[in-house]
């Protein structure tokens, strides 16, 4: 295909676009390339060779395999003459030519190879010696070895300018607590959990902006050095290519029969008379459930026939998240990520401690400050996904985040005291099992004037789903409560709106308990508010959107009931605790040791 030229000046980039493979189906995409050149007058000269389509690929599968060398005949050259009869081409001074590096004849390149390559290459070591490649690991399993080597031609996507050659790059992700709820019902109906990997993603979405690329080093054509690269599909790097790919994916979906979660716009349902399916996408990485194996693999059929695509087969490791099956359900830990916040906090080998947090600890920006900040936010950034499975240090972690901006000495001690737990607690994990009924019950607390600066409330919540906690929460209130009742009532606000949420998630799953949500709470002062209607000059000055609450129980949507304080669990997202009254709280959101296993799968 003979290059396209344009009246246009060049700026920067190449453009992939879909080919079909010998087997029918979309192989990894393929740019085409557009040079385009300025103040072009009379007849366009014609290129001496026809350049071939360039296959970028996201995936260079272990990596580059050895190109034979490239003589020219007027080279001289030293070839060692072995003394075995037999006739070689060296030994008869038969050499192939050596071509101009055009980015059309240029095959000597490791990574020109690995381009242009219809199969993913089986060696990587030619490849690693050139210092133009660049390699990262990819496919990490969850012992933290690497499964193979990635070679990817990236876009320098900082240079792009807001307005013209992008605009929109927001590009939606699934909620961890959605992805909570899905395994919940996985295990509720004993459905069968699939892993997919997409292929090259990013090369499958479609650029509705104009993007120009320059000329990849290297591989720049000698008789047009001054042409730019029209790109027509997405690339690696530029800003845009996650939300064109997700785009590319919900269109494929939709047409297929799925219909998009308006609770959470990452997870498509698709419902056809008795059959029922779930997919949840976090950028490549698809999970997959529903109650009809045949279904799920025709699905999984046309998917691969639309995108190339990988079968992890059940879903065992995603997202840093290991799940381990068990007799009766599921058990989500993040040990290996533990580990290594660890090993990079240099405490793998610290003495563990019985809490995050020492009893009745309290923070101040008061201290002097601490000499690495960058340290303190990164461990504290990891801690944060730390929670996914482990909401017990939510509240701690929680109150460290509070001083990103200026860390002191005694915050990064505490920071130091959390790592020093989860090294006590590194295979504790979530345990989901299969219950006896899917009704949904909150658990909400606050904790009065908890910050001795602002004197803001903390509040907390856990919701459970059939017994499986499914979500929580530890923050601090955005305002100064007058009294304890006062930030009460605005936890349980806070609390049901999440339970709204969840029916509503759960509505579209067609998964909604037949029994109305129940609100827990240990004050009895803020049940009565959420129970009268009347206004009470207690809560005159809070704000009306926390007073949905009341309509909520007035329509019988939401029940609201008192529970002891020894039996609140929320309160552990709320306050440091003392180890007893933590570990029964710890037990009774169901985290703990994974279970035990004995080896031949004797249990």
């Amino acid at each position: 295909m003979a290059p396209s030229f344009d009246h246009q000046q060049p700026s920067s980039t190449p453009s992939p676009d879909n080919n079909s493979g010998p087997d029918g189906r979309n192989s990894d995409p393929e740019p085409e390339i557009s040079l385009v050149q300025d103040n072009i007058s009379g007849p366009i000269p014609e290129l001496s060779t026809t350049p071939t389509p360039v296959s970028v690929t996201d995936s260079i599968a272990t990596s580059i395999s050895p190109t034979p060398a490239t003589i020219s005949d007027d080279q001289t050259t030293s070839v060692p003459i072995s003394g075995h009869p037999m006739i070689t081409r060296a030994k008869a001074g038969i050499f192939r030519p050596k071509h101009q590096a055009d980015f059309a004849t240029l095959t000597t390149h490791a990574l020109h190879v690995a381009l242009t390559s219809a199969t993913e290459p089986r060696g990587f070591k030619t490849a690693s010696k050139d210092p133009k490649c660049g390699f990262i690991a990819s496919n990490i399993h969850s012992d933290g070895t690497i499964e193979r080597y990635k070679a990817r031609l990236v876009a320098q996507g900082y240079t792009q300018i807001p307005g013209l050659d992008y605009s929109h790059t927001f590009s939606p992700v699934v909620k961890a607590a959605t992805v909570r709820i899905v395994l919940s019902l996985a295990v509720l109906n004993n459905w069968k959990l699939h892993q997919l990997d997409v292929k090259n993603a990013f090369l499958n979405g479609n650029l509705s902006e104009t993007v120009f690329m320059e000329q990849p080093p290297g591989f720049i054509n000698p008789n047009f050095p001054n042409h730019v690269c029209k790109l027509s599909k997405a690339l690696y790097g530029l800003k845009q290519a996650p939300r064109a790919w997700f785009q590319r994916l919900s269109t494929f979906l939709l047409s297929y029969g799925f219909t998009c979660s308006r609770a959470d716009t990452s997870l498509f349902i698709f419902t056809r008379n008795s059959c029922i399916m779930y997919l949840l996408v976090y950028v490549d990485d698809l999970i997959l459930t529903g109650n009809n194996e045949n279904d799920i693999d025709t699905f999984i059929s046309c998917l691969n026939h639309e995108f190339a695509i990988k079968d992890l087969g059940d879903l065992s490791y995603f997202l840093g998240l290991e799940v381990v099956y068990t007799d009766n359900g599921l058990f989500l830990t993040q040990s290996k990520y533990a580990k290594d916040i660890l090993t990079r906090a240099d405490l793998y080998y610290s003495r563990p401690v019985s809490t995050p947090l020492a009893p009745h600890e309290s923070f101040t920006t008061n201290g002097l400050p601490f000499s690495d900040p960058t340290l303190y936010r990164s461990l504290v950034g990891a801690l944060q996904y730390l929670t996914i499975t482990r909401p017990y240090l939510s509240y701690a972690v929680n109150q460290v985040s509070q001083f990103l901006h200026a860390p002191s000495i005694d915050h990064f001690q505490s920071v130091k005291r959390i790592l020093r737990y989860v090294k006590g607690t590194i295979s504790f994990g979530l345990t989901y099992s299969r219950p006896h009924t899917t009704s949904i019950v909150g658990y909400s607390d606050a904790d009065w004037a908890r910050c001795l600066e602002t004197r803001r409330s903390t509040y907390g919540y856990s919701i459970f789903l059939g017994g499986n906690l499914v979500s929580w929460s530890a923050k601090k209130q955005p305002t100064v409560s007058r009294s304890s009742c006062e930030s009460e009532y605005r936890a349980m606000a806070n609390t049901a709106a999440e339970i709204v949420w969840v029916t509503h998630l759960l509505r579209e799953l067609r998964a909604l308990p037949p029994n109305r949500p129940t609100l827990l709470c240990d004050n009895k002062s803020a049940l009565f508010m959420t129970q009268n209607p009347i206004s009470h000059k207690r809560a005159k000055h809070i704000d009306l959107d926390y007073h949905f609450i009341r309509e909520l129980v007035n329509s019988g949507k939401l029940y609201t009931k008192f529970v002891p304080t020894n039996l609140q669990v929320a309160d552990i997202f709320t306050k440091s605790l003392p180890r007893a009254q933590f570990e029964t709280f710890r037990a009774m959101l169901r985290l703990g040791p994974p279970p035990f296993r004995l080896k031949g799968g004797i249990r």
